[in-house]
């Protein structure tokens, strides 16, 4: 299969990834780590990229709510959690040497830009890296759907969903059956029937209706997110039939 030549990504990195080996909270030395391969792979390349970074790793909206909490409050401290950890990976990038600027659905002037799409637009073709915080400001929306729906604004060739102890997309849980396939290449409505889980219906939907590949690959070896951004053969890739 030919090389994939991206121009600008979206990059989906999961809040469980920044707590590292503690499975809770911020490790800066992982996000550090982080930071450090996504500076040379701006430095190094000519690629425009954008982050969207959950906030598992200090809240997940969803639990709050099946312990009884309103959703809708559950999900906003989930858009809070995901603000934290933009500003985590702005000031570790910005240590790398790399600008950044950090956009949030939810207004607060104080620490981050409004997201403008027009602006995110204008950063990225000044090489600065933008962070997407605070999911899209509404309940009942996943950080996936903002990865997919900021992907489709700012016309981006792909997005990268880099995941935590999964190199790809299997047909059950390789954690636990041994016998799980992986799968090297899917389609939108593979995902969608088969029920995979790669992200919500609603992101996939979006994927498929702007025609936005997703390579799904892990983020727990080195070096992979550079391989992923330079279009080479890693993880899964879901695209259109």
């Amino acid at each position: 299969m030919a090389k994939r030549n991206f121009r600008r990504i979206v990059l989906k990195l999961s809040g469980e990834a920044l707590a590292g080996e503690q499975g809770f909270g911020i490790n800066p030395d992982v996000v550090e780590e982080f930071a450090k391969e996504i500076a040379v792979l701006a430095k190094s390349t000519d690629l425009e990229i954008a982050i969207v970074v959950g906030g598992g790793n200090l809240w997940r909206g969803l639990a709050g709510s099946n312990q009884g909490m309103d959703r809708a409050t559950a999900d906003y401290m989930g858009m809070l959690a995901t603000v934290m950890n933009s500003l985590a990976l702005q000031d570790a990038l910005e240590q790398a040497g790399v600008d950044t600027r950090v956009q949030t659905a939810i207004e607060m002037q104080e620490i981050a830009e409004p997201y403008i799409r027009r602006r995110a637009i204008r950063h990225l073709e000044k090489k600065r890296i933008v962070i997407f915080g605070a999911g899209l400001g509404k309940p009942y929306f996943s950080t996936d759907t903002t990865a997919a729906l900021r992907a489709a604004e700012i016309e981006a060739d792909a997005i990268l969903m880099a995941k935590k102890f999964a190199d790809g997309v299997y047909d059950s849980d390789p954690k636990t059956n041994p016998n799980a396939v992986k799968f090297d290449e899917l389609t939108y409505n593979d995902i969608i029937t088969k029920e995979l889980k790669v992200m919500d219906a609603t992101s996939t939907t979006l994927c498929k209706d702007n025609n936005i590949p997703i390579i799904v690959f892990s983020m727990d070896i080195p070096g992979n997110i550079t391989k992923a951004a330079k279009g080479e053969e890693i993880g899964t890739i879901v695209r259109g039939e």
